[in-house]
């Protein structure tokens, strides 16, 4: 311990700056990529969704316009500074933020999937891949951090032993 650290105790043993619940596990490189990703998605669901909207068939109407909706909710959750003009912009933004991330997932994905199921077309399927990407992003980042070599051969020489205690257990019980 350094000469300050023995002074102040209690900052010393103080972890660091605490992340938003949103963002357990996350570096800030997933993070910006995350977020990067959202702001793409929403740019091809904006114009896919418009050029999905020129066209007679109402199904394919209210999958533009459904996916012009995604465009404009992932702006406001992953980009609020391009919604500056829209007065709760920050405040859902930071709601989103505060979002677990398989809860932001599962919003993404669902949301990325309804216009799709409204109109299978490539337009739609196209223009949604990329939001769609953004929640598998996210839901990847819930699953957590991949464990080491060290640490799994560890569980696997502990379960061993035990295996083997079973095994002539077993086998001492049928003689």
């Amino acid at each position: 311990m350094s000469p300050q650290d023995e002074q102040f105790p209690a900052a010393a043993a103080a972890p660091g700056p605490a992340a938003a619940p949103g963002e357990e596990g996350m570096t800030w490189w997933y993070r910006w990529l995350c977020r990067i990703a959202g702001v793409i998605g929403g740019l091809s669901c904006a114009f896919a969704g418009l050029w999905n909207c020129i066209t007679i068939n109402p199904l394919n109407i209210a999958a533009g316009v459904w996916m012009m909706l995604n465009a404009f909710i992932l702006f406001l959750c992953e980009a609020p500074f391009c919604c500056q003009f829209i007065e709760f912009a920050n405040a859902v933004s930071a709601r989103a933020d505060g979002l677990r991330a398989w809860q932001k997932a599962a919003f993404y994905c669902g949301m990325a999937v309804f216009p799709v199921m409204l109109s299978l077309t490539l337009t739609t399927l196209f223009g949604n891949a990329i939001a769609f990407a953004t929640g598998v992003l996210y839901g990847l980042s819930a699953l957590g951090k991949k464990g080491d070599a060290i640490s799994y051969a560890r569980i696997h020489q502990q379960q061993k032993p035990m295996d083997e205690e079973k095994l002539t257990g077993t086998l001492e019980g049928q003689a």
